[in-house]
């Protein structure tokens, strides 16, 4: 853990205090206990988990704020990534938790009582479906995703949850240039407008991260999202 430590205060300029990185380990802890049960991560070195996942969750904070109360929904988190690491740093957070698929759900669940947290939900859902939601419709400061969907398909998913005035934060890989270009339309569609695209390099050659950000400057039409499956299926263009 003194690895993470050095790398968030290289990184971020974010300095873990001794509680932050306890509930890191122990997250690491579980995190490899279940995945000899469940299929969580194919990550299951601590290298691979410190960088890949806890670092990565936590290089958002290039643009979310650090210590004060907003609302976040992390869409298709998985095993927690990156809402619980951004959560465990920053506990003020009001965390919304979503995945499809019911195990990693079990474990998101498992997470929050284990580490603590407060102030967490953990839905089992799809986000098409919460989108259209008003409990949860435009609802959220901010939205956030490392899924591996084209940025029109997150775009769909998050720009509906997401407050007008809040933000869309889409964690993507190394070549994002087309992407981006090809998705414009879409996010200006559903009330997005890209504000920043930021590229972070993670230590030891683990690669580049692009973090794009989007400010939702107007309501996304009412239609949107789509049904479940259509997003992926016939993405807007």
């Amino acid at each position: 853990m003194e690895s993470l430590k050095r790398w968030t205060a290289e990184i971020l300029a974010l300095n873990l205090n001794e509680t932050a990185i306890q509930l890191f380990a122990h997250y690491q802890r579980l995190l490899q206990d279940w995945n000899q049960k469940f299929n969580l991560t194919s990550l299951t070195e601590e290298k691979e988990i410190l960088i890949k996942h806890f670092l990565d969750s936590l290089v958002c904070f290039h643009f979310m704020p650090r210590s004060i109360s907003f609302s976040l929904i992390d869409i298709g988190t998985g095993a927690g990534f990156p809402g619980i690491p951004l959560k465990i740093v920053n506990p003020y957070i009001r965390l919304t938790l979503v995945d499809s698929v019911q195990k990693k759900v079990e474990f998101c669940k498992l997470l929050v009582k284990e580490l603590g947290l407060s102030d967490v939900e953990v839905l089992h859902a799809r986000a098409e479906d919460i989108g259209q939601d008003n409990h949860y419709r435009e609802k959220f400061d901010w939205s956030v995703a490392r899924a591996v969907a084209d940025l029109s398909v997150l775009a769909e998913y998050m720009l509906p949850l997401t407050a007008v005035g809040g933000f869309m934060l889409a964690m993507k890989g190394a070549e994002v240039g087309q992407e981006v270009e090809k998705a414009n339309p879409a996010i200006s569609l559903l009330g997005g407008d890209i504000n920043q695209i930021e590229k972070i390099y993670l230590p030891e050659n683990f690669g580049e991260r692009n973090l794009i950000l989007i400010k939702k400057i107007k309501p996304t039409p009412q239609k949107y999202p789509r049904k479940p499956g259509k997003p992926t299926k016939k993405p807007l263009l």
